[in-house]
Formats: C-alpha cells, sequence, structure tokens
C-alpha cells in the first residue's frame, strides 16, 4: 500500500502542506541550535494528531512526498518517527539546558505539551519525571521570558494528568502559588490557578490541602482579584472561579466551604464580565446540588446563609440581559447559562436540562394520541460528550465543572485521554453513558444506557427552596 501512494506522489508533484509544516512537535532537529545550511538538514515533517483532527491522509501524503523528493535531490528518505521518539528526543532537549535559548526551550516545551495531549504516555514519562519535574519548575521559576514560563505550566499541568503520581503536590505546588501571587503577567496568573487545581486533586494533594486551595481561590473572588496583585482582571477571577468549581467537584463535603462561597459568588453576579458571572452562576448552582445531594443521605438540611429572593430576582435578570454593552453573542451564553442555572435550582435538576414536553411515542410513526394516552415526556437532559461509540450524558454540576477543566487542559486529546489515562477515566467515572452503534445504512444506531450510578454525595432530587 505504501508503494502504491509512493508511486502515485512521485507522479503528482505534491510539496509539504502550509499546514502540515507550521505543527508544533515537528521538529526535525533541536530547536536550540542553529540550523545547519546543508542538505542533510532537509526533513520529512513529523506526522502527528493537530489540536482538532488526527492527520488526514493527504496530510500523510504530502509528508511522504516531500521525503521522496529529498530522495530524488540525493538525500535519503527519512522514515517517519513514532510519536514516542518524538517524545523522548524532546524530554532530552529539556534536561540539557547548557546549550538551550528561551525561544528554543518553549519551542520544545510546546511541542513535548502537544505530544503528551495527543498520546498517554505515561510509560514514556514515569522513567524520567524526577529529572523532568524539576527541569519544568526550573522554567516556571527562572523562565528568560514570559512565553517559556507559560510554555513550562501548561506542560507541567499536562504532565500531572499523564502520570498517576502522588508526590508532585509537594514538590511543584509552592512554585506555581508563588508565581501566581508575584507575577505582574495576567497569562501566568491564569495558568498557574488552572495548574494549581490540577496538582492538587491529580498530583497527590490532601482534602486539607483542597479545602486550603479552595480558600485561596474564593479570597480571590472576594478581593476581585485584589488578593493575587491582579485587581478587577476579569479572565484572573474567572479563573479563579473555574478551578473553584473543579476542586469542590472532587470533594465529598462542602458544607464547611459552602457559605463563605455563596456570598462571594452571588456578589460576582454584578461583574461587567459575562465569563465571570457565568462561572459564578454554575458554581452557586453546584452548591446547591451538593446540600439536596447531601440532604438526600443524611436527611438533615444545610443551613445556607444567603438572600434567596435577591438571588433569584438576579439570575431572573441575568436571563433577561438585554443591554447593548454585552455582545450578541455573550447576551446569548449568559442567557442559556443562567436559563440552566435557575432550572436547575427550581426544579432539583443538573445542567442543560430542559423541562419542554414531547410526546412519549410519535403518533406520525402510526396510531394517534388517543392510543398512546396522550402520554408526554421532558426532553431532559441536553448537554453530551461524544466519543467515539460513546456519548457521556452530562447531568451533574459537579461533573459539568470537571468536563469544563479537562477540556481546558486536554483540547482535542480529551478523546484519548478519556479512553487510555486512568487519572482522567476516574474524574469522569460518575457519568452516566449510551453506547451508540455505528448506524445502518437507511436507518439509526442502537442505544443503551449504562448501569445507573451513585453521584457525589448520593442523587440529586428536591429542588432548593424557591
Amino acid at each position: 500500500m505504501r508503494d502504491l501512494r509512493k508511486k502515485i506522489l512521485l507522479e503528482s508533484g505534491k510539496t509539504v502542506s502550509r499546514k502540515a509544516r507550521s505543527r508544533p512537535d515537528s521538529l526535525g532537529a533541536s530547536p536550540n541550535n542553529s540550523p545547519t545550511p546543508s542538505r542533510g538538514a532537509s526533513r520529512v515533517t513529523s506526522r502527528y494528531a493537530s489540536e482538532e483532527e488526527d492527520l488526514s491522509d493527504s496530510e500523510y501524503e504530502d509528508s511522504l512526498t516531500n521525503s521522496v523528493a529529498n530522495s530524488e535531490e540525493g538525500d535519503e528518505p527519512t522514515v517517519l518517527t513514532s510519536w514516542s521518539d518524538r517524545l523522548g528526543d524532546r524530554i532530552a532537549e529539556l534536561l540539557d539546558r547548557k546549550r538551550s535559548s528561551a525561544k528554543g526551550r518553549e519551542t520544545c516545551l510546546s511541542a513535548y505539551t502537544h505530544i503528551i495531549r495527543h498520546h498517554y504516555a505515561e510509560e514514556q514519562l514515569e522513567p524520567q519525571l524526577k529529572e523532568l519535574v524539576p527541569a519544568l519548575l526550573k522554567s516556571i521559576r527562572g523562565g528568560s521570558n514570559a512565553d517559556e514560563m507559560l510554555s513550562a505550566i501548561k506542560a507541567l499541568a499536562m504532565t500531572t494528568l499523564s502520570t498517576e503520581s502522588d508526590s508532585l503536590y509537594d514538590h511543584v505546588y509552592p512554585s506555581l502559588k508563588s508565581l501566581c501571587q508575584d507575577s505582574g503577567e495576567e497569562s501566568l496568573k491564569v495558568e498557574a490557578i488552572e495548574a494549581m487545581s490540577i496538582v492538587t486533586m491529580c498530583g497527590g494533594g490532601s482534602v486539607t490541602a483542597a479545602e486550603e486551595l479552595l480558600d485561596f481561590l474564593v479570597e480571590i473572588v472576594e478581593s476581585d482579584g485584589h488578593s493575587i496583585e491582579a485587581g478587577d482582571n476579569g479572565p484572573v477571577v474567572a479563573a479563579a472561579l473555574k478551578a473553584w468549581g473543579f476542586v469542590a467537584s472532587n470533594l465529598d463535603d462542602l458544607q464547611g466551604q459552602s457559605d463563605q462561597a455563596l456570598e462571594a459568588f452571588t456578589e460576582q453576579l454584578d461583574s461587567t464580565d459575562v465569563n465571570v458571572q457565568v462561572s459564578a452562576g454554575t458554581n452557586i448552582a453546584m452548591i446547591f446540588e451538593a446540600a439536596r445531594e447531601d440532604e438526600d443521605e443524611t436527611e438533615e438540611p444545610w443551613d445556607l446563609q444567603y438572600d434567596q429572593h435577591k438571588l433569584v430576582q438576579r439570575m431572573t435578570a441575568l436571563v433577561r440581559e438585554s443591554s447593548k454593552a454585552v455582545s450578541k453573542k455573550d447576551r446569548k451564553h449568559l442567557h442559556a447559562s443562567f436559563n440552566s442555572v435557575l432550572t436547575s435550582l427550581e426544579h432539583g435538576k443538573g445542567p442543560g436540562y430542559s423541562t419542554a414536553r414531547r410526546m412519549a411515542s410519535n403518533p406520525h410513526t402510526g396510531g394517534n394520541k388517543t392510543d398512546f394516552n396522550e402520554e408526554y415526556r421532558e426532553y431532559g437532559y441536553r448537554e453530551k460528550i461524544r466519543i467515539h461509540n460513546i456519548s457521556m450524558i452530562v447531568d451533574t454540576w459537579s461533573l459539568s465543572a470537571r468536563v469544563e477543566m479537562l477540556r481546558s487542559v486536554l483540547g482535542a486529546g480529551l478523546a484519548i485521554h478519556y479512553l487510555d489515562n486512568p487519572v482522567v477515566k476516574d474524574l469522569l467515572s460518575s457519568a452516566q453513558v449510551e453506547f451508540v452503534s455505528t448506524p445502518k445504512k437507511g436507518g439509526r444506531g442502537d442505544e443503551h444506557l449504562s448501569p445507573p450510578r451513585k453521584n457525589r454525595g448520593g442523587k440529586a432530587g428536591k429542588g432548593a427552596n424557591f
């Protein structure tokens, strides 16, 4: 098959596509050194999955054609290297800093992160973790510029998710917190907050460590970012809210954390930043969800201190927000989010639940409404994630918070890590899934639900007292 492709490509005269040339981990040689002007430096672009999709056949053919063209000019055709070999090269570069430059390290860190985002690499990372983590921390603590430090934080978060090490927290958390507090760069603060939550929950942090992080994040929200020298900074406050939701979603008992957090989140409903408002609203919904679940299990209600009338009134206003100061896209996001939150509070449901009704059976396929006793059914949960033949139903706010964080860190690599990575699989283990068969021609695939599972602290049932 490859010989046939080679023959066809020789006749076509194609060249490497611009998209293939721009890939971050297509490093033919170390980025730390200047390129050699010899013909031997010309090498085929590495093959790997992009941020959004796997390499297409045409892009593979482009890469192969380039290799054949080099051979015609006198070079030996380069064999396409495996992703694990490329990862090994990137790790070797990260560990050898003597002849590296800031730009070279940044490029290498980006390539390293890209590879382990699109491949589950625990087997390749584990043997070198003791040397690799200190190398990443060097770039975080003393990077030559913000770009290198930013790339190192992302690499550290991905490394944490890719391994099952329970000793990372003690080594890296202090550096991340110091950077979050001391850096003057908004982007570094945002990434540090995200990485702190990942390291705490997936890198060996204790329950006490998680609760301390929640307190730290609430301080950021309460102070509008002033507690970490980021006053009135929307992205930083939104990052703190998102991280709070992710950490809180993994704790069994939120009662001690709820009153102060609920007050801080309610105040942020008046923020001028839509992302801050939405994140505050979803966290409020998560707190009430945790209260419902705990009450179902213990039969003891939480004594939440909040102004019920003010909360409902403000959320209702956000559902109807029509200010021209808010873009059309943001207004749509705001309306949909707070419709979902209000439905959750009023009916005791999770995110994205639709109370709109439809007939339980379709009279157009035979019979009439009388035959079906005019039975109606609510549309129910509409938020789902499709991974191959698996459709995951997002039916709790705690699950939604985890999905949101994993999407942020893993991007298009979420599917691969869900299937192969036990850390990610465990984070999403509470999800109810549908297994959807491949549709036959002219028909629809068969579906069936996974067995019911227990949510954190019990099942959501009763709504809040609204």
